[in-house]
């Protein structure tokens, strides 16, 4: 028997929690390292002193919502990111680094035009954060594979409306839904794969060309130098997908994916929601657990969200 296979419930949704932000963090860390500075080392330390990302802050205001809400509702998560926002523009949150060019449009036409769905979906535009916050959806909507997708989609739109963003979280929520229910690398990284049967060969789920060529595995083959570095969902979600592919536990992955791209934080913070449910919390190194900026928190939203999938109470707008 896999020592995966005695990760419980609980150890999993703290892991994939967990896991977005101390990847976020490790990757924050290296994109802001002075030149010169030693790479991240193979040590359990290497998360360095914690602190608060955007990224992470934006995971915990769509997870609050799920949670205070009872459901899906763009406007309340909006409102949350843009409370995030402004927060950070005076620097009284704690947190780090201004968003990324389209996360920015997108929370100005909201603060403009009231329009939750307020991603471009212009490619110029496309980003990867509503990718980056992904995991409180799949932890919420666990024991509906199909319906996580759309609300994925729907929750991809309010920041990031581009067809491979918007499909990016809609392939990576069925990942993270199968590694919180115990399933194997190899079924997870296995073509096209989903937790609901032969999903994505119905044409009008079908993934869009990047996306689908991602899920049919075309990374696996691909060397470091192979991996693009644009910062778009697409290339995100290949590099951490080759990270996750690449590795056997959680701190060398992540350690992996902040080499990868120019965007070390998302990229890190894709690989970590998915490893973490994965690999399970209790698998961090001890010294990375203890650095993860507001632990608590994080740790009673991940519970929250698996106590709220158990009582079944779900309210979608």
């Amino acid at each position: 028997m896999s020592w995966l296979s005695t990760v419980n419930l609980t150890d999993r949704y703290r892991g994939a929690l967990a896991g977005l932000a101390a990847g976020s963090a490790l990757g924050a860390a290296y994109q802001s390292r002075a030149p010169g500075s030693p790479e991240p080392s193979e040590e359990p330390n290497a998360l360095g002193p914690g602190h608060w990302t955007g990224t992470a802050s934006m995971a915990v205001c769509l997870a609050s919502s799920l949670l205070e809400r009872r459901g899906f509702d763009p406007r309340d998560q909006m409102d949350r990111y843009l409370q995030w926002w402004r927060q950070s523009r005076t620097g009284s949150n704690g947190s780090a680094a201004e968003p990324e060019p389209g996360l920015w449009g997108a929370l100005s036409r909201y603060e403009s035009t009231g329009d939750p769905f307020a991603g471009s979906d212009e490619t110029s535009r496309a980003g990867s954060s509503s990718l980056a916050r992904l995991a409180p959806i799949p932890m919420y909507l666990i024991h509906d594979g199909a319906r996580a997708k759309e609300i994925a989609a729907q929750m991809s739109r309010t920041t990031d409306a581009t067809v491979d963003a918007v499909d990016a979280c809609r392939y990576m929520t069925g990942l993270i839904v199968g590694a919180l229910r115990n399933e194997s690398k190899e079924a997870l990284l296995s073509d096209l794969y989903s937790p609901v049967y032969n999903y994505w060969l119905f044409q009008h789920v079908a993934l869009s060309p990047a996306i689908d060529r991602i899920a049919r595995g075309i990374y696996k083959q691909k060397q470091t130098s192979e991996l693009a570095a644009s910062g778009s969902a697409a290339d995100t979600l290949e590099a951490a997908l080759w990270a996750f592919h690449k590795t056997s536990d959680f701190a060398a992955g992540a350690l992996l994916a902040v080499r990868l791209a120019h965007n070390a934080e998302t990229t890190a913070a894709v690989y970590g929601q998915l490893a973490g449910a994965y690999y399970g919390y209790s698998n961090f190194p001890r010294l990375w657990r203890e650095k993860v900026a507001r632990r608590t928190e994080i740790e009673d939203l991940a519970i929250a969200l698996m106590h709220e999938t158990k009582q079944g109470i779900r309210h979608f707008t």
